[in-house]
């Protein structure tokens, strides 16, 4: 990799860490907000706005990842809750398409990758590894066949569910319908185990979390969840869930909403969405919170089953010097000051999740 990768980042454990593994992003929502605002265009997103004076549309951008650091994204394809049947595998192709269209149109900086060995190639030639993962299981129209097509198209991941349940799995943000998965979804996790699809247990609620962990037979990640022992979230994951990670050998990639770092926050932003007028003034947010998160999942999971999956692009709101993708850099400068040395942030950043990569493909 070159010099650029990770270029703002200060402290020397984290410019080791992402010359030994670069970040690999368990979560960005790019291809969605390119349909909101560019007509679904991937025009421009290898300009360096900051040189140019620019203010940038997006919190991402080739630029700005690979300066933070980041050699891998998964790109998150997705479909609103409020889009069931055909149209919600519509909206999820059509978002497979901006990420083949991306790396069609960039060759030079990015790869399409599924396997461990696409993203360590990617690296060597100085690319950025291009991931796909679906964002709720309403993307498949309970449909195994549709499961395996999106398999086929390249995505490596499927998150159970949105904010909404599905008919087979609860959600950890709607009222309980199934007690976790039912025998549909079972046979949706035995499926992705045999394609090959990562089992991404985001979003879900944690007696779906503990289910899918019954069944699974490969390991599991969580793309963009916090720990719900530090933020009592449902959004985030419980000790009891970390605990099992190491067993089923999979990897919590911790994000940065503040609503899911802050409990202040995730008050206020309650408040805020209700009646902004008398929501009062916004809470502060800083990498500090991120990076507790992350102690705290290293300390109940272990080192070897921590990510990092910032969720850019995907709310309007992040911590304080974390606004778009440098924060990466923020993050990883922050914990390498805390004393995570090298060898345990190249874990973090890209051994981990490499590690379920192999294991998987």
């Amino acid at each position: 990799m070159d010099a650029t990768l990770g270029s703002l980042l200060t402290e020397p454990a984290a410019q080791e860490a992402v010359r030994v593994a670069p970040l690999v992003d368990g979560h960005d929502d790019l291809a969605w907000e390119a349909r909101e605002a560019a007509g679904y265009s991937v025009e421009g997103l290898d300009a360096d706005r900051a040189a140019d004076g620019v203010e940038p549309t997006f919190h991402t951008d080739l630029v700005r990842l690979r300066a933070a650091g980041v050699g891998g994204q998964f790109w998150s394809v997705y479909a609103p809750c409020e889009r069931r049947g055909a149209d919600a595998v519509t909206y999820t192709l059509e978002q497979v398409d901006w990420v083949h269209r991306l790396v069609a149109r960039y060759p030079e900086r990015t790869a399409l990758c599924w396997t461990g060995d696409d993203v360590r190639a990617a690296w060597a030639s100085g690319r950025l590894a291009s991931l796909l993962g679906a964002e709720g299981g309403h993307s498949i129209d309970g449909s195994l066949a549709v499961l395996r097509q999106l398999a086929r198209l390249g995505v490596r991941y499927m998150t159970l569910t949105h904010n909404e349940n599905t008919p087979w799995a609860d959600s950890a943000t709607d009222v309980p319908q199934h007690g976790g998965l039912t025998a549909f979804g079972r046979d949706v996790v035995r499926e992705m185990n045999a394609v090959g699809m990562l089992v991404d247990l985001s979003h879900v609620a944690a007696t779906t979390m503990h289910d899918a962990l019954d069944v699974s037979s490969a390991p599991v990640i969580f793309s963009h969840s916090s720990c719900r022992a530090v933020t009592d979230h449902p959004r985030n994951v419980p000790d009891d869930v970390l605990e099992r990670l190491p067993g089923n050998g999979g990897v919590v990639m911790v994000t940065y909403v503040p609503s899911f770092v802050s409990a202040e926050f995730a008050a206020w932003f309650e408040r805020h969405e209700t009646d902004p007028a008398t929501a009062g003034e916004k809470p502060v947010v800083t990498v500090e919170h991120v990076a507790d998160h992350v102690d705290h999942a290293r300390e109940v999971a272990g080192v070897e089953h921590v990510g990092l999956g910032g969720d850019y692009d995907g709310f309007d709101h992040f911590p304080v010097g974390m606004g778009d993708v440098t924060g990466h850099a923020a993050l990883l400068d922050e914990l390498a000051r805390r004393g995570w040395s090298a060898d345990d942030l190249s874990r973090l950043t890209g051994r981990n999740i490499l590690r379920v990569l192999d294991a998987t493909s």
